[in-house]
């Protein structure tokens, strides 16, 4: 008898909507674009920061947060190293690869 007790029934029916509004609330705060999009921006600042951090660590040298009014020779921890033989080297790879490229079309064609 106690299942079909009108005031049990309509306790039910209150919970049952209330969870359904927390899940309904839920849902639209997930799928709006607001939401949507700082997810978005909070992935592409983890990716640019381990990036930074892997390029970093690639050279040797430590990057620090950066703060306002920080000036832009003063970014690194440490002295700063010196990146010309790197940029060389990256540049002369460049220039063998378009080389190689240019190369293999003028054969083939």
């Amino acid at each position: 008898m106690a299942d079909t007790d009108p005031d049990e029934l309509e306790r039910r029916i209150a919970r049952t909507r209330a969870e359904l509004a927390q899940t309904v609330d839920a849902i639209a705060d997930r799928v709006s674009p607001k939401r949507v999009a700082q997810r978005g921006v909070e992935e592409v600042k983890a990716r640019a920061e381990h990036l930074v951090s892997s390029v970093g660590d690639l050279v040797g040298i430590t990057p620090r947060p950066v703060r306002f009014g920080d000036e832009p020779d003063d970014l690194w921890e440490d002295e700063q190293p010196n990146l010309g033989p790197a940029l060389i080297a990256v540049g002369a790879v460049l220039v063998i690869g378009a080389t190689l490229v240019m190369w293999r079309r003028r054969r083939r064609g």
